[in-house]
């Protein structure tokens, strides 16, 4: 998943009118703190979400009061020739510890362990599933994610090819946007799998993760994003570059934000 410039804004703005000065004063203050992270600074007020990515499935979210980075990787495997992501977070949310999920670029609190927590006024929520499709015997467990940001719940299933399992659907729910890997290979969802588990989830936006554009690196065993969204055939689909912007709360979906 290569990077790109661009921006995308899914929902309306959720900017009011305010005096000149109080407006000014407040798009500065926005504007240093965007620049602080070196992502744009739309849709970080409470309502929605801005999100950037980085390629491979490493995303930074934006919104609520929080930022949150999803699978900071090493430039290594199907994420050679990406620029790592080394930007600052309040939480860094892993799903694994293996080097293209869950390297240690970023600075922040990571988390990669299953289990509850509260950071930078976020209840998240983490459960163990097999990485792989043969009960997490060949590349051991990953963490799914659950978590509301900017009056959104968001699931990260960004390190699995595991069918979920009743517990996982109960603890995901129906989110509004839904982060899944659908390149394929031993540890990630082909096409036909990520897209039966959207169908499952029902969410109302969808951001695939860890596909390849164009060659593979060598040793990589990912493919494209094209197999998914035919699976999903008959779906909103939407290619919005680097960023896109979702306001709360989401019109019915789902709809497919493909990411560079």
């Amino acid at each position: 998943m290569a990077s790109a410039s661009g921006h995308a804004h899914d929902g309306p703005s959720s900017i009011v009118s305010r005096p000149l000065r109080r407006q000014t004063t407040l798009l500065s203050a926005a504007l240093v703190a965007g620049i602080s992270l070196g992502v744009p600074a739309a849709g970080l007020a409470a309502g929605g979400v801005t999100v950037t990515s980085y390629g491979h499935s490493a995303l930074l979210i934006q919104g609520g009061g929080a930022t949150v980075l999803v699978n900071p990787f090493k430039a290594v495997g199907c994420a050679a020739g990406l620029s790592e992501p080394r930007v600052r977070a309040d939480v860094i949310l892993a799903s694994s510890r293996l080097l293209d999920e869950g390297a240690p670029v970023a600075s922040g609190r990571m988390l990669v362990s299953p289990g509850s927590y509260r950071v930078a006024g976020l209840k998240l929520e983490g459960a163990a599933i097999p990485h792989d499709r043969i009960g997490g015997r060949r590349f051991g467990q990953a963490t799914l994610w659950r978590w509301k940001q900017g009056g959104l719940e968001i699931a990260h299933l960004g390190g699995t090819a595991a069918a979920l399992r009743p517990e996982d659907r109960v603890l995901i729910g129906k989110p509004d946007v839904l982060i899944i890997g659908v390149g394929g290979g031993a540890k990630v969802y082909d096409g036909a799998e990520a897209a039966a588990v959207v169908r499952a989830l029902e969410p109302r936006r969808v951001i695939p993760v860890q596909y390849v554009s164009g060659r593979s690196p060598a040793s990589c065993d990912q493919g494209s994003i094209e197999p998914f969204l035919e699976a999903m055939s008959g779906t909103p689909v939407q290619r919005v570059g680097r960023t896109v912007s979702f306001s709360a709360p989401l019109s019915d979906g789902p709809q497919i934000k493909v990411m560079r």
